[in-house]
Parts: C-alpha cells; sequence; structure tokens
C-alpha cells in the first residue's frame, strides 16, 4: 500500500511539470526548426521543406559583406565595454553605500538607483534624445555655460558607442548592486574586528577583508558575463542609433533585424543569427566551466 501511495505521489508531482515540459517544446525546442532556413533559399510560400537547399552559401556570403567585420568588431567592443563597467562601477557603488551608517539614507540611495532597471528602453530612448539634443537638451546647455559647441552625442560615430555603455551602466549598475551588497553583508564581522584590532582603517578594511570576502562573487559575475560578449543590446541599440552611426553603433541584432524584417533576406538573417548563436553557446561553455573551477559554481 505504501508503494502504491509513494508511485501516486511520484506521478503527481510528474503532472506537475508537463506544462511547464509543453511550454518548453512548444517555444523552445519546436521553433529550432527554423535553423533549417539558414541552410535554404527560403520562400515562405514554399516552406521548410519545399525551399531550395544552399548548404553554407549564405554563411560564404555573409562573411563576404563588406560591412560585417565591422558589425562584429562594434557588437564585441561595446559588450565587452559594458561588461567591464558594469562589473567595476557596481562594486565600486557597493563598497561606498555600505560605509553609509544611516539606514533611511542608504536605502532611499539604494531605491533611486535601482529603479532605472525597471524602465524599458523604449521610455530611456525618448528620455536620452531629450536630454542629449544638441539644440534643447540639458547636457549641450550645461556645456554652453563653459563656452564648448553642441555635441551631437547621438548623431557622432565617435561619441555614440560611449553614449550606450554609459547609458546602460546607469540603468542597470544599481541591479547589480544589490548582487554586491549581499557578499558584503555575509562577510564575517569578526574579520571587521580583528582588523580593527590590527590598527587597521575604513580603507585597509575594504582593501584586506571587504574585498577578498566579495572576490568569489566578483569571479562568478565576470565568468558568466563572457557568455554575453556578442550581446551587445538590442533594445537600446534599436531606440537610439540612425544611420549616421553605423560605422561605430551597429550591431549583429540590428543587422539581423534589418537584414531579416526590412529587407526580406530571410535564410541571410537566420545564418547570421546562427552564427552569433554558435559562438555565444562557445562562449557561454567556456564561462561556465571557468565559473565551476575559479568560484565552485554549479548549475546543479
Amino acid at each position: 500500500m505504501k508503494i502504491r501511495e509513494k508511485q501516486g505521489g511520484e506521478a503527481s508531482l510528474h503532472l506537475m511539470l508537463l506544462p511547464g515540459v509543453l511550454f518548453v517544446l512548444a517555444f523552445c525546442y519546436y521553433p529550432m526548426m527554423g535553423i533549417a532556413i539558414a541552410f535554404e533559399h527560403f520562400i515562405p510560400t514554399k516552406g521548410f521543406f519545399r525551399s531550395e537547399w544552399v548548404g553554407l552559401e549564405h554563411f560564404r556570403y555573409l562573411f563576404q559583406l563588406p560591412n560585417f567585420g565591422s558589425v562584429l568588431r562594434n557588437t564585441v567592443w561595446i559588450a565587452t565595454m559594458k561588461i567591464v563597467l558594469g562589473l567595476v562601477v557596481p562594486i565600486l557603488f557597493a563598497l561606498l553605500l555600505n560605509e553609509v551608517r544611516r539606514t533611511a539614507f542608504k536605502r532611499s540611495v539604494q531605491t533611486m538607483v535601482y529603479l532605472p532597471h525597471f524602465l524599458s528602453w523604449v521610455i530611456l530612448g525618448g528620455v536620452l534624445i531629450d536630454i542629449l539634443s544638441p539644440s534643447s537638451g540639458i547636457v549641450n546647455s550645461f556645456l554652453g555655460y563653459f563656452g564648448l559647441g553642441p555635441v551631437f552625442f547621438l548623431g557622432d560615430e565617435k561619441w555614440f558607442p560611449y553614449v550606450l555603455v554609459v547609458s546602460d551602466i546607469w540603468k542597470e549598475f544599481g541591479f547589480s548592486t544589490i548582487v554586491f551588497l549581499a557578499a558584503i553583508t555575509s562577510i564575517n564581522p569578526t574579520l571587521y574586528e580583528a582588523a580593527v584590532m590590527d590598527g587597521a582603517g575604513r580603507i585597509k578594511q575594504t582593501i584586506h577583508v571587504t574585498l577578498p570576502g566579495m572576490m568569489p562573487i566578483i569571479v562568478l559575475m565576470l565568468t558568466l558575463s563572457l557568455g554575453n560578449v556578442l550581446n551587445a543590446g538590442f533594445d537600446q541599440v534599436f531606440n537610439l542609433y540612425s544611420p549616421q552611426v553605423y560605422s561605430t553603433g551597429d550591431i549583429i541584432d540590428t543587422l539581423v533585424y534589418r537584414i531579416g524584417l526590412v529587407d526580406a533576406q530571410y535564410s541571410l538573417a537566420t545564418a547570421v543569427g546562427l552564427f552569433k548563436s554558435v559562438i555565444s553557446l562557445i562562449l557561454i561553455t567556456i564561462s561556465y566551466t571557468l565559473a565551476y573551477r575559479l568560484a565552485n559554481y554549479r548549475i546543479f
């Protein structure tokens, strides 16, 4: 009787998993059939199975595109800057916020820097367009007080990548700060007491106690972010860029959008997306391997 009850309980638990499994199969695995488009001269009216098979022709054409090299460089450069500063800025801010002793002020500041994370790039894009406007933007008005001419931040190919990085850090560093603050609170207080007994001030306590205590989380966050080297942020770039800054601001995701949806070259767009996915898979595998070896991180 007990064996039957146990089997019945296990069956009910497996049935609870069924909706989630069906959801993953329908929306994650079934659409992967579309990868075949990258190897076909896809015509929507013919479908996957009747379109002409062309093998690696689209990939050869992709690597021969005159702007593909610059798009790849832009993607890696912008994503790398976001990864590095997206790690450094939250760490510094968490260290500074940890020194605040007034709890109410500390929580208020933490809430204010955390709020932009919940705003979409559609909203923030409009805000940035207004404040960075060369004619009426508050930033250029401020520069005018120092005798500096107006700067077209969103239309100048030199400035645009850095605007992307700075605005992305402003939006997301508050969310990342929470992770590092949690790492700081997990440090054993007796270590600080021992440091005080040895005559260490706040700076030396930070260098010799706080940072080493945060190091496992820092290493983990760094290694896990390696998989995002080719993810420079489609939502942000799409809402801010223009043809004037394609040379430094165009990334793989926006290239796929223009080729696939604007120009209706579905096969070539799929080839570009598949190329990015394969590289991302390799980087993610490397990052999880490093996370396991350096920070003892496991998926399960």
